[in-house]
């Protein structure tokens, strides 16, 4: 492929880890040429004054947020702000023709009020918001092919989601015994300085946060309750690891049919998943770890029954910042440009 071939992308927020995840990304990508980086805070400085690692391949600068000069150099941008900034950017850059992948909550929601709910964000963009696609491509590879505007999924959602979707879509649990207990690194707080997350404090220790009060419930919640065709609620806790990168869900739930054992299982995920190049299920009694997932788009699940319990259990092992964040809008980019699903995102984990 040739440069003219190439598209033009823009990436805001990019100072973040989301962001920076993008730009190591796309870098690399060899049908994108990243034209625009945006910030508010770091704006003047030169991204390798931010990173300094990637001096050596990226001479941009961290330019004001201005929705004119975006729409005028970027065919595709990806906004990596904090929850209730991309609403008031996205309605402009989709007039002017650009298409949009969010990484943030704003456009995850169909319901606004939901939304609003949990963010604390009144919104006069509805008609934006109706077009927007929930950008998990393992579900909604159809609907992200023909969309303008993505709103990328969260790295628990998305871990969670993933271990879920077969058991509610061919009805095999009984959905109010979902229990989501997942554990993130450090990173799935952001760049921002925060006393939890400073190594002296995280450390050494572990412990959940948000427990019945996490953003993230009502995102899963919706999703399973499109699989499952009703209403579902689900009890999710997330903890805190001492590492950095990656998230491990484990999901419990009682299975409709006590008969069902690991290999029929095995079957149904496999099926599932099948056109699903990420998503790796495991042999019997292979259960996936965090490291495994380290700088790739991959998702790995393992399965189990208890038999004693009638319980299917599942884990779901991903990098937050890649699969969780980053490349699974990436992911989501080469779908909507009808290219190769996994061109440009690594598939082979830093290890150990």
């Amino acid at each position: 492929m040739g440069e003219s071939e190439k598209i033009s992308v823009g990436i805001i927020g990019a100072s973040g880890y989301g962001g920076v995840q993008l730009v190591r990304l796309l870098q690399e990508h060899p049908l994108v040429d990243i034209t625009y980086l945006g910030g508010k805070g770091s704006a003047g400085q030169a991204y390798a004054e931010i990173y300094p690692h990637l001096g050596h391949a990226v001479n941009l600068t961290i330019e004001p947020i201005d929705v004119d000069v975006i729409a005028s150099r970027c065919q595709v941008v990806f906004l990596g702000l904090p929850n209730g900034l991309a609403c008031d950017l996205t309605p402009p850059l989709i007039a002017k023709g650009c298409k949009v992948l969010d990484l943030s909550a704003d456009y995850r929601f169909k319901n606004l009020e939901t939304y609003n709910s949990w963010y604390n964000k009144d919104r006069n963009d509805l008609d934006t918001a109706k077009t927007a696609v929930y950008g998990l491509p393992e579900l909604y590879r159809d609907d992200i092919k023909s969309a303008s505007l993505i709103g990328c999924p969260g790295c628990y959602p998305t871990a969670s989601l993933m271990a879920l979707s077969p058991l509610l879509k061919q009805g095999l649990i009984l959905p109010e015994t979902t229990i989501i207990d997942a554990k993130s690194g450090t990173s799935g707080g952001g760049r921002q300085a925060k006393t939890n997350l400073l190594l002296a404090e995280a450390e050494g220790s572990f412990g959940a946060y948000g427990v019945a009060k996490h953003r993230h419930t009502p995102e899963i919640e919706q999703i399973c309750s499109d699989l499952a065709g009703h209403e579902v609620r689900v009890q999710f806790t997330p903890h805190l690891l001492p590492m950095v990168r990656g998230i491990l869900s484990t999901v419990y739930a009682t299975l409709r049919d006590p008969g069902l054992v690991r290999d029929d299982l095995l079957t149904i995920y496999t099926a599932f998943y099948r056109s699903s190049p990420f998503v790796k299920i495991l042999p019997n009694g292979v259960y996936p770890q965090t490291k495994w997932a380290w700088g790739t788009n991959l998702c790995y699940l393992g399965i189990e029954t208890d038999p004693r319990t009638d319980r299917v259990i599942v884990l779901s092992a991903i990098d937050n910042l890649i699969k969780g964040q980053a490349g699974q809008a990436v992911q989501c980019l080469n779908i909507m440009m009808g290219w190769e699903e996994t061109l440009g995102l690594p598939q082979l984990c830093f290890y150990p």
